[in-house]
């Protein structure tokens, strides 16, 4: 692994973009922790309004999420990437500062959601596009699993930071330090120097969609991981952002036994990340997709009241599972999407992939209200598991090299 690093670093602008990935993920693994804590413990809040300020998040991410994509192939991606992270640094302060005023509010708490939301919608299709500006498609396997790896190794920290902060000096705190790690992030990826984006033809929005949108359906492993990941993914946001907190809103040591959690989870992806480096699977997304199948063991181990270190070592499986995929999805398409269309595409990917993930966030505080939180943790895995198993009778998706 050594030989593969050196070789990566001597790219420039690798090390800056898994360094920022790095500490950018210290603030995502406090923030879901904090920002949770935090709504739960606002006078009178209950699981509905987890679930408003959660959603509010996502929402205007999944509206916006094609005309970010029109914006990532037309200007500099990493600019737009910094510009949102520094941005987004100054909402995060201000639910900070909100919250350790005990000023805030769930009204206040979603609308600086929602412009956080808003920032995501640039930043996530253009965000996929920086690798390959800075790695040749030969290294991108490798370079997705080194920045993957960074990613987790940050979050596993913060979501451990984030409990310890929470229960000794409250949410406001931690999302303060949460803003910080954005600001820090925004300015490194700000900095890159990459070479400007090639001239283009000055095509309308519309235009550009239509391209991209050719380039997304004529694939049908496309398709049909992005119509699976739709369910996936309203079932991982639901209990991610909404009942994983509600389950353990038990006690004082709440925050920390979900931060336990999160943190075996992103362990689990450090490991998934190392083994996509190594291996060279023969039939990467179908084996992706098996693997994803079985990550339903942790929504199945959280049901079922499991003791805290099961409910961690099924959290660590899933997260194996989702970094596999993750080093897999993201190579497959980073090698077979014309790198001119590659934001509009992954905008669409995006789109599909996480178009009712709003939804299942929104309504997992009403169901695990009107249900309860067991049955409804006990649907998530069981979609999880058919959407995953159902995407495999795609020849093509099987049959990928």
């Amino acid at each position: 692994m050594r030989r593969e690093l050196q070789e990566l670093h001597s790219h420039p602008g690798f090390t800056a973009l898994a360094t920022s990935r790095f500490i950018s993920n210290v603030g995502n693994g406090i923030s879901p922790v904090a920002l949770a804590f935090g709504v739960l413990a606002l006078p009178g809040a209950t699981g509905k309004d987890l679930s408003i300020v959660m959603a509010a998040r996502m929402f205007p991410m999944v509206a916006l999420m094609l005309f970010g994509g029109v914006i990532g192939d037309r200007f500099k991606r990493n600019r737009i990437v910094g510009g949102a992270d520094i941005l987004g640094s100054g909402f995060a302060a201000l639910s900070a500062i909100s919250l350790i005023a005990n000023q805030s509010s769930v009204f206040f708490l979603a609308l600086m959601g929602a412009l956080f939301g808003i920032l995501n919608a640039l930043w996530w299709p253009a965000m996929v596009g920086v690798l390959p500006e800075i790695l040749p498609k030969e290294k991108l396997k490798d370079g997705n699993a080194i920045v993957a790896l960074s990613n987790n190794i940050g979050f596993v920290v913060g979501a451990l930071l984030g409990g310890t902060l929470v229960t000794l000096y409250g949410s406001g705190w931690a999302l303060l330090i949460d803003a910080i790690t954005f600001l820090i992030a925004g300015i490194l990826l700000w900095n890159l120097d990459l070479p400007p984006m090639p001239k283009r033809e000055e095509n309308s929005v519309i235009h550009d969609l239509r391209i991209g949108w050719h380039e997304f359906v004529s694939r049908p492993w496309v398709i049909a991981i992005v119509c699976s990941f739709a369910v996936i993914n309203m079932c991982f946001e639901s209990i991610w952002q909404v009942l994983g907190p509600l389950a353990y809103d038990q006690g004082d040591n709440g925050p920390r036994n979900w931060s336990l959690n999160l943190a075996a989870v992103t362990t689990g992806m450090i490991c998934g990340s190392a083994l996509a480096l190594k291996i060279k699977f023969k039939r990467p997304l179908a084996t992706s997709m098996i693997l994803i199948a079985i990550s339903s063991v942790w929504n199945f181990a959280i049901a079922s009241s499991q003791p805290l270190f099961i409910t961690m070592i099924c959290g660590a499986i899933s997260g194996v599972a989702i970094d596999i995929f993750m080093v897999q999805w993201n190579t497959a398409m980073q090698s077979h999407i014309p790198e001119e269309s590659y934001s509009r595409v992954a905008a669409y990917d995006a789109l599909g992939s996480f178009g009712i993930a709003p939804i299942g966030v929104a309504f997992a505080g009403p169901a695990a209200a009107y249900f309860g939180i067991t049955p409804t943790l006990w649907a998530t895995g069981i979609l999880t598991f058919l959407a995953a198993i159902a995407s495999l009778s795609v020849k093509s998706l099987r049959t990928l090299k």
